[in-house]
């Protein structure tokens, strides 16, 4: 009997992320502590760059976009989303795991929460591109990262512009929300994005030059 189980990416079809480079044990059990073990990971690194912050209102620069791509690109979709859905979990409960070491069910009435629902959708996106071995090659981990940065805006703007306006009534016009909620972050995605592009196919450099060692 073969003492690794099949990845959850390897089990879909997909292409091995870097998180399937650890040998999974056959035991169904280790295999979910293990998959618990990176998502928990995942979801402490996205906290961690949470706190490289630069304060703006309603939403903050912060590194979270950056963590959101890495951890989304080396756990894959599933397990990617399942960190991010854990990082938000975490904050709400109360730990202080948002910017500025922040933490509360309250975080659900402020502009920026919006993002944060949308950091479970571009981890799974991030994921999803890096599954069919685009995050091999720098020019193409770079347009499949830049393409998950979007989607936060996907579900931020929507959910800032509801609270903004609707909740504290502001009465903002959509030009003003996109000038608040878009356009400081443009240039900083891009670069977030170059640098996933530059982390996740240099790691799997390191991976092929191991593997070449053993042979």
């Amino acid at each position: 009997m073969s003492s690794i189980a099949a990845s959850p990416s390897a089990s879909t079809g997909a292409r091995r992320v870097l998180a399937d480079v650890i040998a999974r044990p056959s035991s169904r059990t280790r295999a979910f502590a293990l998959d618990a073990g990176l998502v928990i990971t995942g979801a402490a690194v996205v906290a961690l760059l949470a706190q490289v912050e630069i304060p703006l209102w309603p939403v903050p620069i912060t590194g979270q976009t950056l963590g959101v791509i890495v951890v989304g690109a080396a756990l894959g979709a599933w397990r990617g989303a399942a960190a991010l859905t854990t990082y938000m979990l975490a904050g709400l409960a109360g730990l202080p795991v948002f910017a500025g070491f922040t933490g509360t069910v309250l975080a659900l009435g402020k502009p920026s929460f919006g993002f944060v629902i949308g950091f479970i959708f571009a981890a799974f996106v991030a994921g999803w591109f890096a599954e069919r071995a685009w995050d091999r090659r720098p020019a193409l981990a770079f347009v499949g990262f830049a393409a998950a940065s979007v989607v936060p805006f996907l579900f931020g703007i929507p959910y800032m512009a509801f609270i903004l306006n609707g909740v504290m009534g502001l009465d903002y016009s959509f030009a003003t929300i996109l000038g608040v909620g878009l356009l400081p972050f443009i240039v900083g995605g891009l670069i977030k994005a170059g640098l996933a592009a530059a982390i996740i196919p240099g790691a799997w450099a390191l991976v092929r030059k191991a593997d070449a060692g053993k042979n």
